[in-house]
């Protein structure tokens, strides 16, 4: 139930944004596409415009397998001939229907269950050829020169599904092949889209000791890739599109495993995630909190606030104090707080209701709100900190609190010491 209920901020937050999603032919085919199909479904019923982009690639060496033909690539991309480029168009042409039928489904006792998806697509991608590159004519492999915007996003506005073959014509009438990881790309940037979605054969991107990487900025992502560090098959490919999408104003790009089941409902729906989120800018934000942040205060603190952690605040007072607050957002979300109350006829303040929820408490945010209320209280000209616990001791004594005896409070914080809860009092100097 706690899963549910969490979900809801992030419905509200996504109702009408747009998001797209490329996802391989090893997606496309088999079970992990009937999975694909019940995610979307519901992402649909929940007001999420929705465009995916499909691949190929296994069917379409498949399919030059089965014609007696051998497979040509060059610097990882194909080099389509006249006999290949039929072998792309028959397994694309495939592979689309059968997509398509999966998104079409609406049997009882499943979770497409008395739905209809209505999947649209078209001539939306304008195409040019990739040419010679280091002496190899890569003929019928193209590269997008242009994206129907406005076609989609009026698909979009009919409620629509739009699912996009990665074929693209020229002018001339010619067809060319292009890569899936590309067009969805271009297709986000062109659409102006919420999220760029790939569907890959790695958790995520992954760090030196292979463990997952859960956001990481577009600089950043470039250094991994640049290092060649934690990328799959997949990854080299589909990393370098993700980064240039939230540099050209995609606001994030999402690497999920493709074997995750309900890999994109966990990611989007849960504080966590599943994948790595790629961003322009850090993911996490501290700014000063305001009156419209009390609603979000009050529901953050409020399981500590039962469970004795931390006192009770009602929302009136909140209201009185939140200037002295300073929030956390991540994906416009708040995910963790602090305040800070200055004694300036002692020249102490207190650093109170410090607060993380707990999805994001190995992430490094209780040092950074720390590390704000100590600078706020220097501009101050304040010359100590001091902070009263209950159950976090040893996190205050590993950032250089000292403990003290609770005499030693200025004498305002003295007099409203609750004995009851004989909290134990750090101080640390600024």
């Amino acid at each position: 139930m706690a899963w549910v209920r969490g979900a809801a901020p992030y419905i509200h937050a996504f109702r009408g944004k747009t998001f797209v999603v490329g996802f391989g032919g090893e997606v496309a085919g088999g079970e992990l596409a009937q999975k694909l199909a019940y995610d979307c479904n519901l992402l649909a019923a929940l007001g999420i415009r929705l465009v995916l982009v499909h691949g190929a690639r296994p069917q379409i060496d498949a399919e030059i397998e089965r014609r007696g033909l051998e497979s040509r690539f060059h610097n990882g991309l194909r080099v389509t001939d006249p006999a290949a480029l039929e072998c792309v168009k028959s397994a694309m042409a495939v592979t689309r229907f059968e997509v398509e039928a999966l998104l079409s489904q609406g049997l009882p006792n499943t979770p497409m269950a008395g739905s209809y998806m209505r999947v649209t697509g078209g001539n939306f991608i304008t195409a040019r050829p990739v040419g010679v590159v280091d002496g190899v004519d890569y003929q019928f492999t193209g590269a997008v020169r242009k994206i129907i915007a406005d076609e989609i996003n009026a698909d979009l506005d009919q409620q629509n599904v739009v699912l996009i073959t990665p074929l693209g014509v020229s002018p001339a009438g010619e067809i060319f092949n292009l890569c899936m990881e590309e067009v969805a790309e271009a297709v986000a940037v062109a659409v102006k889209a919420e999220k760029l979605i790939y569907l890959c054969d790695a958790p995520g991107l992954l760090d030196s000791d292979g463990e997952l990487i859960e956001s990481v900025t577009a600089d950043e992502a470039q250094r991994h890739f640049d290092a060649g560090e934690g990328l799959t098959e997949d990854l080299h490919l589909y990393l370098p599109c993700a980064i240039r999408a939230v540099r050209k104003g995609v606001a994030r790009s999402h690497l999920i495993d493709r074997d995750e089941d309900g890999g994109l409902l966990l990611e989007f729906f849960t504080h966590a995630g599943v994948g790595t989120v790629v961003s322009r800018d850090a993911l996490f934000r501290l700014r000063e909190a305001g009156i419209d942040d009390v609603a979000a205060l009050v529901s953050l603190i409020s399981p500590m606030e039962a469970d004795g952690t931390l006192v009770r605040r009602g929302r009136e007072l909140l209201e009185q104090e939140v200037e002295r607050f300073t929030v956390v957002e991540h994906d416009g979300m708040l995910v963790g707080c602090a305040a800070l109350y200055p004694f300036t006829e002692d020249n102490a303040a207190e650093l109170a209701c410090l607060a993380v929820v707990p999805e994001y408490r190995r992430a490094g945010l209780g040092d950074q709100l720390l590390k704000r209320i100590e600078r706020r209280a220097r501009m101050q000209r304040l010359e100590r900190l001091f902070v009263l616990t209950t159950r976090t001791a040893h996190w205050f004594r590993e950032r250089g609190f000292s403990e003290i005896g609770p005499e030693t409070l200025p004498q305002r914080k003295r007099d409203l010491y609750n004995l009851q809860r004989r909290s134990k009092v750090f101080v640390k100097a600024l």
